[in-house]
């Protein structure tokens, strides 16, 4: 381990900020009923409540026959108050991928993006309005952080999307989100609290939560070491993926500026440690960056990096071809160059994907969408 001072792990909001409203999704059950009872009511209607929002996916209080009408507005808008607003919703892929910016209640702008497979659904979701990491490929990066999103402002990404599907919104029938992915805005480990708490609120088994398996469920870093280990003892097997982008401390710390809190080798011990403890395989995303990081001679010591960390099949390496925003210097790997990494790292014994670029013709960046809107 380093032996640099200790560093804050919650980067500082703009302060001025008004808080999110409480919401259901917020509460644990036992909260939940102390709220109702708060408003004079019976602390069952707290589960009829969760009932209708991660169940039934409510959100009309008129379909919510079960609850007395006398009360029923109120109970309402005491524990679901609207979270955000849709403010553009673009397709792509038929229809199959959407991507929404979203306003939320101080006016902050965030995106989630919807994907549907012939398998499987998955729910890419941000977890802060902006981001505070500065990576300079990073659109989110570029723009700064406005603020931490709340655990229910995370979940109701989730929902919203889930409720499409339950209403045949989405070519192919309706279906139900059976993946969810922190790569959309914002550093989900900084945000460290309603992250964890989403998590749960997702995985819990309903009336609950959504009833997600945690299996299903992968939540990214750019290499907050402490944090990642403190994931590791929250009992909660979802998949961790590391945002690398190199396999250098000097490169790195221009690529990603946390890099020169916690280096290379430290988020890596981090990611192997995660393994060790959960069993759970680690993902290591790594942008292809044209002539800056897809250099055969880094493929080979990306795999060097990864395999003196941990047993072989610890870990998967997901390239992404980089998805440029406008005016960057940013761009691409050439193809050759990307299908050159790739036989590197598996002549190592690594495992390699490039992952499915959806997305790009509606911004699909993260970032992008926000970066434009008025």
């Amino acid at each position: 381990m380093s032996d640099r001072p200790a560093l804050p792990l919650v980067f500082d909001e703009p302060r001025g900020r008004k808080k999110p409203p409480r919401h259901l999704a917020d509460l644990t059950p036992a909260e939940r009923a102390e709220a109702v009872a708060e408003l004079g009511l019976p602390a069952f209607r707290a589960g009829q409540l969760s009932r209708h929002y991660f169940t039934r996916l409510t959100d009309d209080p008129a379909e919510m026959t079960d609850l007395p009408a006398a009360g029923r507005e109120e109970l309402v808008a005491a524990l679901l108050p609207p979270l955000m607003t849709p403010v553009h919703t673009l397709e792509a892929d038929g229809g199959t991928t959407r991507k929404t910016l979203w306003r939320l209640g101080d006016g902050s702008l965030v995106e989630s993006v919807l994907m549907r497979y012939p398998d499987r659904v998955t729910m890419c979701v941000s977890s802060q309005a902006g981001c505070g990491m500065a990576c300079p490929f990073c659109a989110t990066g570029q723009g700064g952080l406005q603020r931490n999103m709340s655990t229910a402002e995370i979940v109701e990404q989730v929902l919203a999307g889930a409720r499409s599907l339950a209403r045949d919104e989405v070519p192919g029938g309706p279906g139900r989100v059976s993946n969810v992915v922190f790569m959309g805005m914002g550093e989900p480990l900084a945000n460290y609290k309603a992250v964890i708490g989403a998590v749960r609120r997702l995985t819990d088994p309903g009336p609950d939560g959504l009833g997600m398996s945690a299996r299903g469920v992968t939540v990214s870093t750019v290499g907050l070491v402490p944090r990642m280990r403190q994931l590791a003892d929250e009992g909660i097997p979802v998949t961790l993926a590391l945002s690398l982008h190199a396999p250098d401390d000097e490169l790195r710390n221009e690529l990603v500026p946390i890099n020169t809190r916690w280096t290379v080798g430290e988020a890596v011990d981090a990611a192997a440690h995660y393994f060790q403890v959960t069993g759970r395989r680690v993902s290591i995303e790594y942008a292809l960056i044209r002539d800056i990081n897809d250099h055969g001679w880094r493929a080979d010591l990306l795999g060097d990096v990864l395999l003196a960390a941990g047993p072989r099949g610890w870990v998967h390496v997901n390239l992404i071809p980089l998805n440029p925003t406008p005016g960057s210097k940013w761009t691409a790997s050439d193809p050759r160059d990307e299908r050159e990494f790739v036989r590197r790292l598996e002549a190592k014994g690594v495992p390699t994907t490039v992952r499915d670029t959806r997305g790009r013709e509606i911004d699909g960046a993260c970032g992008q969408l926000a970066a434009t809107a008025t």
